[in-house]
């Protein structure tokens, strides 16, 4: 899975410190992350990339074995060996551990961005002096990143695994049942809501599986199996899924990148663990 980078050792502990020219650059903006290119291969930039002027403004975000990763909210323009490049490519790069730091920088940057205001009595938002924070000086309010618990669940029927298209979704692909916890559930009462609302089935046998921070949503995926207990015809919740279907294990494809939870749980059903 993405967050999986072993050998290399991710650090979110919390300091204050200046970037050095071999630490790490990550610059956002509507269009998606800010790359270099080296040799016709996206990378992700370093303050020595960037120049005399930027390393004042910016922000420790976390580190990877020895370097650090630091927010550049000022956009530089540096001209043709760099470019705007969607979040999505993440999930391609090559390189997984610096695909792991740049989506994990850019929930930070949303998280910043969305809360330079305070919620509570509209005073400018100061950065936490003492843990990643946004502080209000006026009434006192502080908020942390944004990170939102969701449930993938793996339903099985004997040798069927069931999974679904989504409504909203431009890909024609085949997912498993996921949604976000609601207030008050446990991560099994999610599970069970989730399916019964959307494809109408009752549930038995909940397990744990594993977990994962999926920033691509700001959200931290917990992953859970289930089996079939009842009926396996299915009523669409059709604001929400366009189609269901129970899956052999010879008839579901080849999942080329297991980056995700949902992938990875997917490509284990198919090879029967």
């Amino acid at each position: 899975m993405i967050q999986d980078i072993f050998p290399h050792k991710f650090d979110n502990s919390f300091h204050i410190r200046a970037p050095k020219e071999d630490d790490f650059a990550l610059s956002y903006s509507k269009e998606g992350a800010l790359l270099k290119i080296c040799d016709g291969e996206p990378q992700l930039p370093t303050f020595a990339d960037f120049g005399p002027g930027y390393a004042a403004e910016a922000e420790y975000l976390f580190s990877i074995d020895e370097k650090g990763y630091f927010l550049v909210r000022t956009v530089p323009e540096l001209g043709e060996r760099f470019a705007f490049f969607p979040l999505s490519y993440f999930r391609t790069m090559e390189c997984g551990w610096q695909a792991f730091a740049g989506i994990t920088g850019s929930q930070l940057w949303r998280w910043e961005n969305s809360r330079q205001y305070c919620g509570r009595c509209g005073a400018k938002t100061v950065p936490g002096t003492t843990e990643r924070s946004r502080c209000c000086p006026s009434c006192g309010q502080v908020e942390y990143p944004k990170i939102c618990p969701a449930v993938i669940v793996a339903v099985t029927d004997g040798d069927k695994l069931l999974m679904v298209r989504n409504v909203r979704s431009t890909a024609s692909r085949y997912v498993l049942i996921a949604g976000y916890v609601e207030f008050g559930e446990t991560f099994e009462e999610t599970v069970r809501r989730e399916v019964l609302e959307e494809v109408g089935l009752h549930i038995k046998n909940i397990r744990y599986y594993k977990n994962q921070p999926w920033s691509f949503s700001d959200t931290l995926m917990i992953g859970c199996t289930a089996e079939l207990d009842g009926s396996p015809e299915t009523t669409l919740q059709e604001t929400e899924i366009a189609e269901a279907r129970w899956f052999r294990r010879e008839e579901i494809p080849d999942t080329s990148s297991l980056i995700s939870i949902g992938s990875e749980m997917i490509e284990n059903f198919r090879n029967g663990k």
